[in-house]
């Protein structure tokens, strides 16, 4: 690891003055992402500027009946938090779904957010990778593959993003809010991470120097229910070869509103747009469920290890809705 400076920041703007000032430097929240890559040569930062004693660590209601969750709030408190287990349970199941107890104790919802891909050249500087040094290729592509996208890729890179909470808060429509040396800004969680591209480097659209300060989560209407499934090599913890994170609510038989999104197959968290716009109104049943499943993933374009991950998709997708339609 290379030496770098620490400064533990008082407040938020503290910390982003901070960061800005030092090009190149990063936050430092629970470090589970950070500091590992940091080990691997990945990141090299010139300062880290801790965030965990800000005072961004709290669940709370917001005037509108939705949630508003600090970045540092902990992966674990916020999956046992009782109003994400009976409001969001999608949230809490995904969380849950995520890495080792030990690990939820320390990774913070801000963290989370930003982790970066598990592609196994990105995490060897030994290899080239067009994520850790564009320009340099993707032996990805005809290599080591069978974890990586099915959607959304490019001739840069064929990396996933490996978050399963994001998936669960890309469905639950969230917010990130974000500060920075402009000031503060908010941003959908569909659109806070990138598809690769021709610079895949960039993994969100987070500006130089801006902290995620909090993510919120919007009310949802009475009789909505919602679920995460995930798909992997081992019950103990694992990156989802596929996940979904489901949201329905029916009324007469009929899909009323849903929203879907796939973890696993893409850079981002996969907002199923396409899937969504059959089920709409339409009757909720295994019929429409297929439908809608083949309609979104029409889009794949496996590679030559991984074509698997779109049954596996279109299955998860199948069997969370019509879990969520018996339940209404």
């Amino acid at each position: 690891m290379k030496p770098f400076a620490y400064l533990r920041a008082d407040t938020v703007a503290d910390a982003v003055r901070a960061c800005a000032a030092h090009p190149g430097a990063k936050f430092l929240g629970g470090g589970t992402n950070l500091v590992d890559l940091m080990k691997l040569g990945v990141e090299t930062p010139g300062l880290l500027v801790d965030v965990s004693r800000l005072p961004l660590d709290r669940v709370t209601d917001t005037p509108e009946g939705g949630l508003r969750i600090g970045a540092t709030v902990r992966n674990s408190d916020l999956a046992a938090h009782p109003a994400v287990r009976t409001r969001y349970p999608a949230l809490s199941q995904a969380l849950l779904a995520g890495a080792s107890g030990q690990l939820r104790n320390i990774a913070t919802t801000g963290g989370n957010l930003l982790q970066r891909t598990r592609c196994p050249y990105f995490q060897d500087t030994s290899k080239p990778c067009n994520k850790r040094a564009p320009g340099t290729g993707c032996p990805a592509r005809e290599g080591t593959h069978r974890d990586l996208a099915v959607l959304g890729h490019s001739e840069e890179c064929v990396a996933t993003h490996p978050s399963d909470m994001a998936v669960a808060l890309a469905a639950l429509d969230a917010d990130a809010v974000l500060e920075g040396p402009e000031g503060e800004r908010t941003v959908p969680v569909t659109a806070f991470h990138r598809l690769p591209g021709d610079n895949p480097d960039a993994d969100t659209v987070v500006r130089p120097g801006e902290l995620v300060t909090e993510v919120l989560l919007p009310p949802l209407p009475d009789g909505t229910v919602s679920l995460y499934r995930k798909a992997r090599d081992r019950a103990s913890y694992a990156f989802a070869l596929a996940s979904v994170a489901a949201v329905l609510r029916v009324r007469d038989g009929r899909v009323e509103h849903a929203a879907l999104a796939f973890g696993g197959l893409a850079h981002r968290p996969w907002r199923a747009r396409a899937a969504e716009e059959i089920l709409h109104g339409a009757p909720a049943g295994d019929a429409t469920f297929l439908r809608a499943a083949d309609a979104e993933l029409a889009a794949a374009r496996p590679l030559r290890d991984n074509a698997f991950k779109v049954r596996l998709a279109r299955h998860l997708a199948v069997d969370a809705l019509a879990e969520l339609a018996a339940r209404t």
